[in-house]
């Protein structure tokens, strides 16, 4: 079964296409956003990924959820569904094609250590970076059921890299 997108080699652009979504996004949260980081392996020069842009954003404070839910809607953004408690998920399609995933955690959210660990892990770690790339294009080729088996099937190798990441810092 085909994932949300192919997966594709590094793009130069994606750096680019992070800050201007950035851009875009950053008023909408005003004094509540603490930052906003490119995570995902797209944020990640030479890993070949989904061309869908993740975005973090850190807020001090998530009680205006439902407000930036329906500015999100203006900018195209849907929601989906929650990854896990205060990990909220939204997802950007254009012309039926998946472009960006956005994340918004509170600033105390365990999510965000690990998500910027892992990218800063395969940013300079290029035998990890290769072997996640090579995990990924096989979980592509062998999957069955869709973007849930794909996610499984890297878990265990992203739990791997952020417990190294964190004895390493």
């Amino acid at each position: 079964m085909k994932l949300t997108s192919s997966i594709t080699d590094y793009d130069e652009r994606w750096p680019r296409l992070f800050e201007r979504e950035a851009g875009r996004l950053r008023p909408m949260f005003g004094e509540a956003c603490v930052a906003i980081h490119h995570v995902g392996s797209t944020a990640v020069q030479g890993l070949a990924a989904k061309p869908e842009i993740d975005i973090l954003v850190v807020v001090s404070d998530a009680s205006r959820l439902d407000v930036w839910q329906a500015d999100l809607l203006g900018l195209d953004y849907k929601r989906g569904r929650d990854l896990m408690t205060g990990h909220h998920f939204f997802k950007r399609d254009v012309a039926g094609v998946r472009t960006h995933k956005l994340h918004i955690c509170r600033s105390d959210h365990s999510q965000i250590g690990r998500m910027l660990g892992i990218r800063d892990h395969l940013r300079v770690n290029a035998t990890d970076r290769r072997a996640y790339a090579e995990l990924k294009l096989r979980l592509e080729r062998e999957n069955r059921t869709g973007i849930a088996e794909y996610l499984d099937g890297k878990a265990p190798f992203l739990d791997d890299l952020f417990q190294r990441s964190r004895k390493q810092a």
